[in-house]
């Protein structure tokens, strides 16, 4: 006498909870695709805010270490200033350039630090008429770039002379000596717009020195 063939297969129940089971696995590891897709995010955008802080630190590195002192420029200044000006909000300078001399000027305006250069110029009255120019400026004027957003606050530090081995500073505004600095120390508050909050401080020595 043959014996009846067991039934094969799943009952409903145990469809809907082997389907219950997947839905939850499945969540879960979307939730943590997710979380890694937004840390990964997070991580690339400093990474980037990072990158940009590092390239506008190496400009302003490159401008200071181009640094040329013309004595016989006509600033416009008090007697005794020199081609190197800082008046509270932005910096005057005149550096060396493939081509010639030209005048560099870094400003903080509407929440941004901006860099503004002309083009190398090779007579004194051309340099002249750079630094007046730069006097002036608008932030809309050809060559002006916006270096980083976010910028609240600039002050910078002089340092003129050494005194017992370590250098003297000076204070931001007492411009009016006869020599360039032997260093400056820039200080800039940063807000959210930058992508960073706080303060970044760059010490630097002048190529001239």
């Amino acid at each position: 006498m043959k014996r009846p063939l067991s039934s094969v297969g799943f009952t409903l129940i145990e469809v809907l909870v082997a389907l219950v089971i997947l839905s939850v696995m499945a969540a879960t590891a979307f939730k943590g695709m997710d979380s890694i897709s937004r840390a990964r995010e997070v991580a690339e955008g400093k990474l980037k805010r990072t990158l940009r802080l590092q390239s506008v630190m190496t400009q302003w590195d490159a401008d200071m270490d181009s640094v040329i002192d013309i004595p016989t420029l006509n600033t416009g200044a008090i007697q005794g200033q020199r081609s190197f000006l800082f008046n509270g909000s932005y910096l005057r300078l005149t550096r060396q350039a493939p081509g010639g001399v030209q005048v560099v000027a870094w400003s903080v305006r509407d929440g941004r630090w901006e860099r503004w250069a002309g083009p190398p110029v090779t007579t004194v009255g051309e340099l002249e008429a750079q630094w007046a120019q730069a006097n002036q400026l608008k932030g809309t004027e050809p060559g002006t770039l916006t270096m980083l957003k976010g910028a609240l606050q600039w002050q910078m530090y002089f340092y003129i002379g050494v005194s017992g081995g370590s250098l003297t500073p000076t204070n931001p505004q007492s411009t009016g000596n006869n020599q360039l600095p032997v260093a400056v120390r820039s200080i800039l508050t940063l807000g959210p717009a930058s992508g960073f909050e706080g303060v970044a401080t760059r010490d630097t020595f002048l190529a001239a020195h």
